[in-house]
């Protein structure tokens, strides 16, 4: 199933997709996945190949305002994927649910070992070096600021204008909480010491002191 589905997932990801979001994302993710599910004999590797390679596949349609949600489309169009090739009900409930259950800002836990290890390494993704480098893309892409040189709110101007470096503070350096294996904590750690290190090195610059 691999190299037809690999195909089948690679077609969902057109010029539409931003470059915090496309293939190469997906490729990532599954190195990932592959490291944390390594040394583990209670994953699925079907279903958890299966669910890196579907869980995106949503991802154009929402960026194009299409859909609301791409993990819920994407879970529903996976299933549609899966059961035209014959897959067993049981593995694509598993799979559905990985898709599902991956978004960052959804309320649905991941409940099998496959989807706690595809939140991880698709989180994992999102932090560190190629995290800030998606996150400036993506910024940039939609014409937020980086980062603003006022330090509050006043009254006269009211609410401070949303920037990357808020979504940075907000998001990255939140998702190291949100690790659900050894592994991934591991690796999480390591990359929001970088973040950190960045943003301290990016405070400075901005203030004129290095």
């Amino acid at each position: 199933m691999s190299d037809d589905l690999r195909s089948v997932a690679r077609s969902y990801f057109d010029d539409r997709v931003s470059p915090a979001h496309d293939w190469h994302h997906v490729e990532r993710v599954e190195a990932l996945a592959a490291r944390l599910a390594a040394d583990r004999t209670d994953v699925d590797d079907r279903v958890l190949e299966a669910a890196v390679l579907l869980h995106d596949i949503g991802r154009a349609r929402e960026d194009a305002g299409e859909i609301a949600d791409h993990a819920e489309w994407g879970a529903r169009e996976a299933r549609a994927v899966l059961s035209a090739r014959g897959v067993a009900a049981e593995t694509i409930d598993a799979v559905c649910h990985c898709v599902r259950a991956h978004r960052y800002s959804n309320a649905v836990e991941p409940r099998s070992p496959a989807a706690r290890i595809l939140c991880d390494a698709d989180n994992l993704d999102a932090i560190g070096a190629i995290g800030l480098a998606r996150t400036f893309s993506y910024g940039g892409e939609h014409g937020i600021p980086i980062v603003s040189l006022e330090s509050a709110p006043t009254e006269s101007a009211g609410a401070l204008e949303e920037t990357t470096i808020d979504h940075v503070e907000e998001k990255l350096l939140s998702l190291r909480e949100r690790m659900y294996t050894e592994e991934g904590r591991a690796l999480a750690e390591s990359r929001h010491a970088f973040v950190e290190t960045y943003l301290e090195r990016l405070e400075r610059e901005v203030a004129g002191d290095a």
